[in-house]
């Protein structure tokens, strides 16, 4: 399978790297996030080539997260802003962040510190669970088929197929949307 096509699976992951993947895009995000909106600070805080720039914005613009916004009539110019769908990303970028702090930040610490408005305190994300409010950990969430795969995974058992484990329903669904091209 070719990158270009890594947003055709039935994989929410898949699918959101295929808008948030490549590296110089998160940055963007990053700074996005931090309150930067023009061109030329994105280009000046990053150090990013004006055409891959253009392109990452373009993108970010084309899937919805990231709106253009003229602020400037003579000569026309625009910024950049977070849409609601962007807003939604701010959960990964702090974990992003929580995750270098924790595993690559030097012996001076963290980069930066996150402190809440509302009480004042210094904060780190942390996932809950949405019903209970316990905190989430890999060994006490179990991730089970959705609606699209087990349609799927329903296919497959009546073809005969054995192995429908996670890993295999999910590969099995990249080939499957790729002969429906």
């Amino acid at each position: 399978m070719r990158w270009s096509d890594i947003d055709k699976q039935f994989c929410s992951v898949a699918r959101a790297l295929s808008v948030v993947g490549e590296r110089w895009t998160l940055l963007i995000l990053r700074d996005a996030f931090l309150g930067t909106r023009r061109f030329e600070q994105f280009q000046h805080n990053l150090g990013i080539t004006r055409h891959r720039l253009s392109e990452r914005l373009g993108k970010l613009v084309e899937q919805g997260v990231l709106v253009r916004v003229p602020y400037s009539e003579r000569p026309l110019r625009h910024e950049y802003r977070l849409t609601r769908k962007g807003l939604a990303l701010y959960p990964v970028l702090m974990s992003l962040s929580r995750w270098g702090d924790e595993w690559m930040a030097d012996e001076r610490g963290a980069p930066l510190e996150y402190v809440h408005r509302r009480c004042g305190k210094r904060t780190h994300p942390q996932l809950s669970c949405s019903e209970c409010g316990e905190t989430l950990r890999p060994e006490h969430v179990q991730p089970r088929l959705g609606h699209a795969l087990q349609i799927l995974a329903d296919e497959l058992a009546l073809d005969g197929e054995t192995d429908l484990s996670l890993p295999a329903v999910i590969a099995r669904s990249r080939e499957s949307n790729t002969m429906k091209k």
